[in-house]
């Protein structure tokens, strides 16, 4: 991931125009808008992904981007693979963490910035399986793991590599080098070209990724042609592949980073990255502050916090890909996983308010919290996810002047509460009848089952 101090580095970033839910800027892969709508069903049904960023950095315990923030030579930052020796990794456990979570799909480091290769290639020794005491390779068991869960597996890539003998260092000082962004060396960029293409192959074919997700773009010398042909070099190895943007030049959806879009208006998150929130679109976010494993990091949010940015993010519909942080033992740190089963727990008795929605309807903010929406052959459901719990018993839904045919709140057991709630059409909106106290402190979901088609003045 990137950091905003190279902000400058990255402004030539294509700027997007799109409307409805269509592909950004993908080059013709002879794909029709029907097969490219079906090709993202389950990537737009999931809402909630789980990031991991894990490699050799986690030795260091400074975050992923120790290799340049420190100005390690790469000889230095290379023997790190030596001490790299996870021996308390277990994938059955990483695959439950995400499953209780209520993940729907993983996205794992394959390669960073540091250009250490974290699965079992042919195409260098600098790889997990070659080069560390421990000799495993996780991305294997990890997406086997996943699949016995029902979650789907993807991997992340990088562009960018600070170890390449094809690209050079920004300032390649032996002692104190700075890496981002690197640039090709002279007549070297081809041969790269091929060794990233026998990597994203032997990743396709050997764990059958749902999503590539790619990063590091901004280094010099990569163009849209550049990720145009690769994304079509990456669709003839499987259809089916889902790619975000930051292949650069084309792909399938907009990344925000640390960054939740405020409206439906399309632009760049702090880091340069595009987002069109009338399209698809995926905010990925840090569960404290660093993306990569920082052994002084405690900054970790809340899971107030969390669950609101995910109910925030489907209510625009986003989705949102929470990253974790293994340390160098392969554990992942114990509040992660609190924060994570929190989550999960709420998506338990909620999850049909999130899972295969669709944004709000309304275009003015809620005042007490967001809404979703499913849309079937059946008719339009509402779910409203309260934040801010009236006192009096009554909540205003403003504007909506559909009769409603059916509400009731989602928490089960509640004193019968949950299976019919009263409403009441007025000039201002819908007024439901509800319960005093709330029935989760973090956020309670009322469904509404519409009548007609939907109908909202605001």
């Amino acid at each position: 991931m990137k950091l905003s101090f190279y902000l400058s580095l990255i402004l030539n970033l294509y700027a997007i125009v799109a409307s409805g839910q269509t592909n950004l800027a993908n080059p013709d892969t002879d794909e029709s808008s029907a097969q490219h709508d079906a090709r993202m069903t389950w990537w737009r049904d999931a809402r909630f992904g789980m990031f991991i960023h894990w490699g050799i950095y986690s030795v260091p315990a400074q975050g992923e981007w120790y290799m340049n923030n420190a100005n390690v030579p790469r000889d230095q930052y290379a023997a790190y693979a030596k001490q790299f020796d996870p021996v308390k990794f277990n994938a059955n456990r990483w695959a439950r963490i995400a499953a209780a979570a209520g993940v729907k799909y993983l996205v794992i480091t394959s390669k960073h910035h540091d250009g250490f290769c974290m699965f079992n290639t042919q195409a260098t020794g600098y790889n997990v399986v070659d080069d560390t005491p421990w000799h495993t390779d996780p991305l294997a068991a990890l997406s086997e793991a996943c699949r016995r869960h029902g979650i789907r597996f993807c991997v992340y890539y990088s562009i960018m590599d600070w170890h390449s003998p094809d690209q050079k260092p920004a300032n390649p000082n032996p002692e104190h080098p700075t890496y981002n962004p690197t640039s090709f060396l002279p007549g070297q960029k081809e041969a790269y070209v091929q060794y990233m293409k026998t990597e994203l192959k032997e990743l396709v074919t050997q764990y059958h990724p749902a999503v590539l997700w790619f990063d590091g773009q901004w280094m010099e010398g990569w163009t849209d042609q550049d990720g145009q042909d690769l994304y079509r070099y990456l669709r003839s190895l499987d259809p089916a592949l889902v790619i975000n943007n930051r292949i650069k030049g084309a792909g399938d959806y907009g990344t925000p980073e640390q960054f939740i879009p405020p409206s439906d208006k399309p632009g760049h998150d702090r880091f340069g990255n595009v987002y069109v929130p009338s399209s698809d679109w995926e905010t990925c976010m840090t569960i404290n502050n660093n993306w990569g494993y920082n052994a002084g990091d405690h900054h970790f949010k809340s899971a107030e916090t969390l669950l609101h940015n995910l109910i925030d993010i489907a209510s625009k519909g986003g989705n949102y890909l929470l990253n974790v942080g293994p340390d160098a033992t392969g554990v992942i740190p114990e509040p992660e996983v609190q924060r994570l089963k929190a989550m999960g727990d709420w998506l338990k008795i909620n999850g049909e308010a999130i899972y295969g929605t669709t944004a709000s309807p309304f275009e003015q903010p809620l005042p007490w919290g967001r809404c979703t929406q499913k849309v079937t052959d059946n008719g339009v459901t509402l779910y409203l996810h309260v934040f801010d719990w009236p006192t009096d018993g009554k909540l205003l839904v403003p504007g909506l002047k559909n009769k409603i045919g059916n509400a009731w709140l989602l928490q089960p057991n509640l004193l019968g509460w949950h299976k019919h709630l009263r409403t009441t059409n007025g000039d201002d909106g819908v007024t439901i009848s509800i319960p005093a106290t709330a029935p989760d402190k973090i956020s309670s979901t009322i469904a509404l089952k519409i009548e007609g088609p939907l109908d909202i003045q605001q």
